[in-house]
C-alpha cells in the first residue's frame, strides 16, 4: 500500500514521502480501515516536526484522525458485534498512521459514523468538535451569560467555539494576534473580539469584562500569549491549555494563584477520552454528530489533495490565512 512517511523530523513540506509499504494485519482487538480521507491538523503537524507530546521513532507515518471504511477485523468478538466489515467509521489513531491507504486501529477507536454526515465532515469529526465539547462543556461547564475567554480564536476550532457559544448562551471573547482578523469572528458572533496588537490583552478583557474579569478561559499557544490570558482571569478562574504553538512556557504568579484562586490545567482529548466508559463515549459521539448536523460544530472544509501531493497539503495546511481545513483524499468511498 502507500503510505506518508517521514524518516527524519522536520517540516511535513520537506520530510514527507510517499512510499509503498507493507498493508498492516490487524491483530486481536483490532480493525483494519481502507481509508477515505484524512486532515492536516496542527498536531499531524508537530508529530512529523518532533514537537508534539507523541514523539514517534521514524520512519514512521502521521495521521491521528481521519474517515474510511473497514475492511478487516482481527480475532476478537467485540470488533466484528459492534464494528464489523463494511461499516464508514471515524479512525481515532492514536498513534498516528492514518495518512496511508490502510490503518489498523483497535476497535474501540473505529466509531461507526452516521450516513447523513458526509465524508468530509466525518474526516474531521473527533479532533476539533470533541475537544470543544469536552473542555467547553465537561471540563469547564460554561454556564449561560459568562464569559469565555479564547485566544487562537480564528482557528477553526476557535470559531466552533464561538457558534457553541451562541447556541448555548454563554459570551465569546475572543483574542487574535491581526486586527484585520476581526471582523470575521464578528462576523460569526462573537460577543467581543480584541487583538493582541493594539495593545495589552488584560487590559483590552477588563475594557470589556468590568474589574471581575472573565473565570473561564481556553488556549493552546502557550508563551506570552498564554500568560497574557491567565492574567487577564478573575478571582478564581480557570484557564485550560490544550496546545502548545509555541513551545514556550507559560509564566504564573504564585500570588495570583494563592490570593485570586485562578487555576491553570492541561487538558489532553486522547487522556480524556480514555477516561470515559464506553457508553459515556458513545453519548459523547452522538452529541458531536447532533451539533455538527446542526452546522454548531462543522468544519470549514479547504483544498483536498491526493496523498501524492502530501508535500503541497502539508505547505497549505501550515500557511497563514489559509481557507479552511486542508484534507487528503486517500480513496473513494466505495470500494
Amino acid at each position: 500500500m502507500k503510505a506518508a512517511v517521514f524518516s527524519k523530523f522536520g517540516d511535513p513540506a520537506e520530510v514527507l514521502e510517499v512510499r509503498e509499504v507493507p498493508t498492516p494485519e490487524p491483530g486481536p482487538g483490532e480493525v483494519r480501515v481502507r481509508m477515505i480521507a484524512s486532515p492536516i491538523n496542527p498536531s499531524d503537524v508537530m508529530f512529523v516536526e518532533g514537537r508534539y507530546g507523541l514523539r514517534p521513532t521514524p520512519p514512521a507515518v502521521p495521521g491521528f484522525e481521519g474517515v474510511g471504511v473497514v475492511d478487516k477485523v482481527g480475532p476478537g468478538l467485540m470488533g466484528r458485534l459492534l464494528v464489523g466489515v463494511g461499516k464508514r467509521v471515524v479512525a481515532i489513531n492514536n498513534k498516528g498512521g492514518n495518512w496511508a491507504e490502510y490503518a489498523v486501529i483497535p476497535w474501540k477507536q473505529a466509531r461507526p459514523v452516521p450516513a447523513d454526515i458526509p465524508d468530509e465532515q466525518a474526516a474531521v469529526f473527533f479532533v476539533n468538535p470533541m475537544t470543544v465539547v469536552a473542555m467547553v462543556r465537561h471540563v469547564l461547564a460554561v454556564p449561560k451569560g459568562e464569559w469565555l475567554l479564547l485566544s487562537a480564536a480564528g482557528s477553526s476550532l476557535g470559531k466552533m467555539i464561538v457558534r457553541l457559544g451562541r447556541r448555548d448562551g454563554f459570551k465569546t471573547l475572543c483574542v487574535v494576534r491581526r486586527s484585520e482578523a476581526k471582523q470575521e469572528l464578528i462576523d460569526l458572533g462573537a460577543d467581543a473580539v480584541i487583538s493582541s496588537s493594539e495593545g495589552p490583552v488584560p487590559e483590552q478583557v477588563r475594557r470589556i469584562t468590568g474589574d471581575d474579569g472573565p473565570r473561564f478561559a481556553l488556549d493552546p499557544i502557550g508563551g506570552e500569549a498564554g500568560a497574557a490570558v491567565f492574567q487577564s482571569l478573575g478571582k478564581g478562574g480557570r484557564l485550560v491549555v490544550y496546545g502548545s504553538l509555541t513551545d514556550q512556557p507559560i509564566a504564573v504568579s504564585p500570588r495570583s494563584l494563592i490570593s485570586s484562586r485562578t487555576r491553570v490545567e492541561g487538558f489532553w482529548l486522547g487522556h480524556w477520552m480514555a477516561e470515559r466508559s464506553i457508553p459515556r463515549a458513545l453519548s459523547l459521539f452522538r452529541e458531536v454528530a447532533a451539533l455538527v448536523r446542526e452546522g454548531v460544530l462543522s468544519s470549514d472544509i479547504g483544498t483536498s489533495y491526493p496523498l501524492d501531493r502530501v508535500g503541497e497539503a502539508a505547505r497549505e495546511a501550515v500557511a497563514v490565512g489559509r481557507g479552511g481545513k486542508v484534507l487528503l483524499k486517500i480513496g473513494a468511498a466505495e470500494s
